[in-house]
């Protein structure tokens, strides 16, 4: 028999932490990305790896947030933890293939296609592997063209993030971007949420192995939450980091000027001198 699905068991809660933590890991993200391109003579490696892990586990903790309101009336919800620790490892991994792509090859229109449909592609990717490690006592259905769709606004949502990750310098424009992906980030999930049918087996009191959602999501969720909160204050510590911008972007001549008044002696003191002489 078909199974009743909620997706909402806790009403806003879930999709709103769920909304928030894909625009903290899609903000750090793009910042750590604007920060490899503003100066070449940084880590540029390390601020790129930085940035494809705070993308990639801001999509997977807002995947597995939103997947604690999901509930099938008929049967519980159990997942294996071993396919739910490789939705992560493929989330970040596909997703830094398209964020190294777009940050050493810079942003042409075929590059950034490229990086864009990788990187959606993992985001889709990392989704439809996070539910493929539920258990429940039934079968798991998807409309394709639900999934079609999902996978279309993944691919959409990662280019128009790595597009402006190299467009946009200004902090405030830089964090609107991020709320943005964060709503087609979202969007993508409950796309493909509501692409899902569950056909619930006839035999009452079967058992399947996997841990409940409580005790294997939320301490999962701990350790990407940790690592964005690290990133975080990274990111608050650097300026370039901040403004998006080098410290002397706005008067461009402004450090040259003041460090040749610094080596330049006052009119005082050189008539002072020729007094003394």
């Amino acid at each position: 028999m078909d199974g009743t699905v909620d997706g909402f068991r806790y009403g806003a809660v879930t999709p709103v932490a769920a909304y928030l933590m894909a625009c903290l890991g899609g903000a750090l993200g793009l910042r750590c990305i604007v920060r490899s391109l503003l100066d070449a003579r940084s880590f540029r490696t390390g601020w790129l790896a930085l940035g494809a892990a705070s993308i990639g586990c801001g999509i997977w903790t807002m995947h597995f947030i939103a997947m604690i309101g999901f509930h099938v009336e008929e049967t519980r919800i159990r997942y294996d933890a071993a396919t739910t620790v490789l939705s992560l490892v493929v989330a970040v991994a596909v997703v830094g293939v398209g964020v190294f792509i777009v940050g050493l090859r810079g942003t042409g229109g075929v590059t950034l296609a490229v990086a864009g449909a990788v990187t959606g592609l993992g985001v889709a990717g990392m989704h439809y592997l996070g539910m493929a490690a539920m258990r429940l006592n039934g079968e798991v259905g998807y409309d394709p063209a639900g999934v079609a769709l999902s996978v279309l606004i993944a691919i959409g949502a990662a280019t128009a993030a790595l597009w402006s990750a190299v467009t946009i310098r200004g902090f405030l424009t830089s964090l609107g971007a991020s709320l943005v992906m964060g709503v087609a980030v979202s969007g993508m999930h409950y796309t493909g949420m509501a692409a899902v049918s569950v056909h619930v087996h006839d035999m009452t009191g079967g058992t399947w192995e996997g841990d409940s959602p409580m005790s294997l999501l939320l301490p999962m969720l701990l350790g990407p939450v940790v690592f964005l909160l690290l990133a975080g204050v990274v990111v608050m510590f650097d300026p370039l980091l901040v403004l998006g911008e080098r410290p002397s972007a706005s008067r461009p001549d402004a450090q040259d000027a003041n460090s040749t008044a610094a080596r330049r002696p006052s009119r005082r003191a050189a008539a002072s001198s020729a007094r003394e002489r």
